[in-house]
């Protein structure tokens, strides 16, 4: 039964780089992973198909932190579904998820985009003031489309399908006519051979543009930075969840990490004792 699934390992990375466009440090990473999961599970064959308990193999990974775990877990998850999409009955035993605690990216220093944008190409520039201008999520970002640009906001599809207009301030508007005018593209704002450029590689080209100045940013990093100078500069935070396209502006509570000092301003602007004159 090992063999079994070791054999479809490589079929399944070819999946995976195929449709959701991996890279090769992805894809050794998930390699490394399935055959050491494979070594430790009980793998077994019985009526409901082929049984892996994963048990023995949390017990192996039990001391590493909960993130890389977890991480773990996810990959082989992934390699399951893949085998049962491919019509293999396949039933996995103790893959329960482990809590997380809720973590969140640093903002960028508005001083360090502004470097990097003065390092960057053309494409490179737009991709991050588009992150960083409208708070996108990369996905949000692959999937902009020329249509979605209007004269005065976009139109940015966000999870669940739901949509969202974004105001458009006039430096974005010029970059993106700009880029548009000497790039022809067929439907999406970032496109290669006629093809949305995936999230990858729109996730790969933000890691280059910021290590041409020394330091290591994510797409995300981009997004929670909008979020906090939004707020840090005075903007309410049902516009910013609104803006953001979360459903709950609890959510945006935790995701902005509102500080300390923050809600004490606000507290103390909002509430009727705050007004010397009252008492």
């Amino acid at each position: 039964m090992k063999n079994f699934l070791i054999n479809n390992i490589d079929r399944f990375l070819q999946y995976e780089q195929k449709v959701k466009g991996c890279s090769d440090t992805t894809l050794k990473t998930y390699k490394l992973n399935l055959l050491e999961a494979v070594k430790y599970m009980d793998i077994s064959k019985e009526e409901e198909g082929i049984v892996m308990q994963l048990m023995p193999y949390r017990l192996h990974i039990a001391g590493k932190n909960k993130k890389t775990i977890a991480k773990k877990i996810s990959i082989i998850r992934s390699f399951v579904k893949f085998l049962k999409d491919d019509g293999k009955t396949v039933k996995l035993l103790n893959d329960e998820s482990i809590k997380m605690p809720k973590t969140l990216p640093k903002p960028i220093d508005f001083k360090y985009i502004k470097e990097a944008l003065k390092v960057a190409d053309e494409e490179e520039e737009l991709i991050v003031l588009l992150l960083y201008g409208f708070g996108l999520r990369i996905s949000e970002l692959s999937n902009l489309k020329i249509i979605d640009i209007k004269e005065r906001w976009i139109r940015v599809m966000g999870k669940g399908d739901k949509t969202r207009n974004i105001p458009v301030l006039p430096l974005l508007k010029s970059k993106i006519e700009s880029y548009l005018n000497k790039n022809e593209k067929k439907i999406y704002i970032f496109e290669k051979n006629g093809k949305k450029l995936s999230e990858n590689s729109l996730r790969y080209k933000v890691n280059k543009i910021f290590a041409k100045i020394g330091i290591k940013v994510t797409p995300h990093q981009l997004r929670h930075s909008y979020a906090s100078d939004l707020l840090n500069s005075g903007g309410r935070i049902s516009d910013v969840s609104k803006l953001l396209g979360h459903s709950s502006m609890s959510t945006t509570e935790i995701y902005t990490k509102l500080d300390s000092e923050y809600k004490l301003k606000n507290y103390k602007m909002a509430h009727p004792l705050s007004y010397k004159e009252i008492i």
